[in-house]
């Protein structure tokens, strides 16, 4: 691998507390969306607590256009605030109530997040969106999941019941059938969250990033017996350039009535997003946008978006 790169209402109540603290205040305009891994991330990474724009707002009602509240979930070695400063606002201002929760670090305070074992994360996710369910009323959530933040849900959809709470998931890059220790540790050090030296300590700390091994027990159990469950739409947006999920086929998961496997290059050959830069990539997230409301699609634009840095201009 290349190195480079009892109760609703109590329920309803935490989310609310949660919220209210964590939340940036509702604007009036338009959120402005950041398009640039390179300027999100260093944004975001060293306040984890803090939702990212649009995010996490508790006077948020889901409407008749938007019934189903979006939860965004981090990738490995990311957290809520620095994965989610494009997707957040872009979802608030096209209508959508979007919550967003840490997993898999140390503490919530914990810059660095997701290195916990998945099934703590399925779980945590699982009692997550029983509280935004709780505190909206809606009757099922969407789910949209950055890298290990793609395929984790698939363990809750499997194994924890959620099938029955979720309508779609959308994934960017997901590691759905699994990476490699040196893929994990090369995104690592592309986030300039590890010295070189420090590779293997922090590897072999990190439950998550082995769980995600091509061919580990993790990967096949998940995948045995089909990688879907009825009732939920999947969506699979990924990138040639993936550094990350190699080959990038890997992110996808089996043909299927309700499976769609989208390449950012066969709409734009500009489109240069690796595996950071996709979760802030104007390009994919209209594909959010239309996998989330296929009834209405945006147009999915084209233009030369650089590596970690974005778009130009």
């Amino acid at each position: 691998m290349r190195t480079h790169r009892t109760l609703a209402l109590a329920a309803a109540a935490a989310l609310a507390g949660l919220l209210a603290a964590s939340a940036e205040p509702a604007a009036a305009a338009d959120r402005p969306v950041d398009y640039h891994a390179s300027t999100g991330f260093v944004l975001g990474f060293t306040t984890p607590q803090q939702a990212p724009p649009g995010a996490d707002d508790p006077t948020c009602h889901p409407s008749a256009a938007h019934p189903d509240p979006v939860v965004l979930v981090h990738g490995t070695f990311e957290n809520r605030n620095d994965n989610w400063r494009a997707a957040a606002p872009l979802l608030a201002d096209h209508g959508y109530c979007v919550y967003t929760f840490n997993y898999g670090g140390a503490n919530d305070g914990s810059w660095i997040q997701g290195t916990g074992p998945i099934e703590d994360g399925a779980a945590k996710l699982s009692g997550f969106v029983n509280q935004v369910l709780a505190a909206t009323g809606a009757a099922k959530v969407d789910l949209v999941g950055h890298s290990q933040g793609g395929m984790m849900p698939r363990y809750y959809l499997k194994n924890l019941g959620g099938a029955a709470k979720v309508a779609k998931l959308v994934g960017l890059a997901p590691s759905n059938n699994g990476t490699t220790l040196d893929g994990l540790t090369a995104f690592a050090t592309q986030l300039g969250l590890l010295e070189p030296a420090n590779l293997f300590l922090a590897t072999a700390g990190c439950r998550a990033c082995v769980e995600q091994e091509v061919g580990g027990p993790f990967i096949n159990a998940l995948n045995a017996g089909g990688e879907t469950v009825p009732g939920v739409s999947y969506t699979v947006i990924a990138t040639k350039n993936d550094e990350v999920v190699t080959p990038y086929t890997n992110a996808f998961l089996p043909a299927g009535p309700n499976v769609t496997d989208i390449t950012v290059q066969d709409q734009c050959v500009l489109d240069a997003a690796e595996h950071i830069e996709i979760a802030y990539d104007p390009i994919a997230l209209a594909d959010v946008l239309n996998a989330l409301d296929p009834a209405h699609p945006v147009p999915v634009p084209c233009e030369v978006v650089l590596p970690v840095t974005g778009p130009l201009g």
